[in-house]
């Protein structure tokens, strides 16, 4: 899988320290260079075959952590002036080995789940369902390729419209986005 991220993103290999008794990780320092202040933490947990996404956001980074299971997440540059713009990428993330996965916005994000997984993430705004908007994942302008079967998806995420209509809503904003 390619791993050359998006402008900004930052896929953070974190040190897990291991001892008889099992095992610590910090997950979140201020002091570390991630380009973003969580406000709000969230526990999700998802089944095998489960599709969250594509979504993106306006204004609230990402911070992820795949903390256990196994998740594929795709990620597009939708960022008109980005030097990555419509780069896509396809990252595998484990519990095995924790990566926080910093997600700025402008990038389009989807997690499929290879097996029953939990993931932690923070966001820098709180969650508000005005600062996201989202396209169908199987649309091949994405070039994301998930699964090659049918995931259980949200039915806002199954009735998403494709990536030119989502391009269109994004306009607007384009001007806001960092690089």
């Amino acid at each position: 899988m390619q791993t050359n991220l998006p402008s900004l993103t930052q896929n953070l290999r974190l040190k897990m320290h291991s001892d008889p008794r099992g095992t610590f990780t910090e997950l979140y320092r201020q002091a570390w260079d991630t380009l973003i202040t969580p406000i709000q933490w969230n526990l999700v947990q998802s089944n095998t075959n489960v599709l969250r996404g594509v979504h993106v956001h306006i204004k609230h980074w990402d911070y992820l952590i795949i903390s256990s299971g196994s998740a594929i997440v795709g990620l597009r540059d939708l960022r008109r002036n980005s030097p990555t713009f419509e780069q896509t990428v396809m990252l595998k993330q484990t519990g095995e080995q924790l990566c926080a996965l910093i997600i700025p916005p402008g990038v389009a994000h989807g997690f499929y789940f290879l097996e029953p997984s939990t993931h932690i993430y923070a966001v820098s705004e709180y969650w508000n369902t005005q600062d996201e908007l989202g396209c169908h994942w199987a649309d091949p302008a994405l070039e994301m390729n998930f699964t090659k079967q049918q995931p259980m998806l949200s039915t806002r995420d199954s009735s998403a419209e494709p990536l030119a209509v989502l391009m269109e809503q994004l306009e607007p904003m384009q001007k806001s986005f960092v690089y």
